[in-house]
């Protein structure tokens, strides 16, 4: 599909009642449509899904639309959209270590980039900790600095390894054996059934 058919077709995707939090509605989307105004339409079908569950359909049609519109970071966010359909929502509220007390001494990136590894209380069969990969997205923000502290998103390698975290859980990040941040889970919602359009995540976890 071409960029004006997969908006056209996620548009159709979108319950008639929902709104974005500036009561930006998909009638409003429509007119962004009939105008050919295909980033301004993009922008705000993202921003009615980020605040109402919608189907992987949807994400995977926006991504490809973000892909042949050359939006990088709206391409980015649509894939792991889809990640987290797939392999579940955990947010947490993160806290770095300062760069003088870790290995890191430049941010993290925003967007999905990074997959360290976690500490969430599992261990080896040597009784030591042992940990586990998830993906990283930090929301509202372009990268975490060392020292920093935010809100982030992550998508775990292995779900079933996740499947006992629970919010006010502690856990720990690295990227090498040392401790890199902390991290309190504040939310999880575990992977949805989804039906697929054939349409295929290179950012898929």
């Amino acid at each position: 599909m071409d960029v004006p058919e997969l908006l056209e077709s996620v548009y159709l995707l979108v319950p008639e009642e929902i709104a974005t939090e500036n009561d930006i509605t998909v009638g409003d989307i429509w007119d962004y449509l009939v105008h050919d105004e295909w980033e301004n339409a993009l922008g705000l079908l993202e921003e009615l899904g980020g605040g109402h569950p919608l189907p992987l359909p949807f994400w995977e049609k926006l991504a490809d639309a973000a892909d042949q519109l050359r939006l990088e970071r709206s391409a980015a966010w649509c894939h792991w959209r889809c990640s987290e359909i797939r392999n579940g929502v955990i947010r947490a509220d993160l806290t770095l270590r300062p760069a003088a007390e870790a290995r890191r001494t430049t941010p993290i990136p925003g967007p999905g980039v990074l997959r360290p590894m976690w500490g969430i209380g599992h261990l080896s069969p040597a009784g030591e900790p042992a940990v586990d990969i998830a993906g990283l997205w930090v929301e509202d923000m372009p990268y975490l600095e060392p020292g920093g502290r935010a809100t982030v998103r992550l998508v775990p390698l292995t779900p079933s390894q996740w499947k006992h975290v629970r919010p006010g859980q502690r856990i720990t990040m690295h990227e090498d054996r040392t401790v890199a941040g902390t991290a309190v889970i504040l939310e999880v919602r575990p992977q949805t059934a989804v039906r697929s359009t054939g349409i295929h995540s290179s950012a898929s976890a």
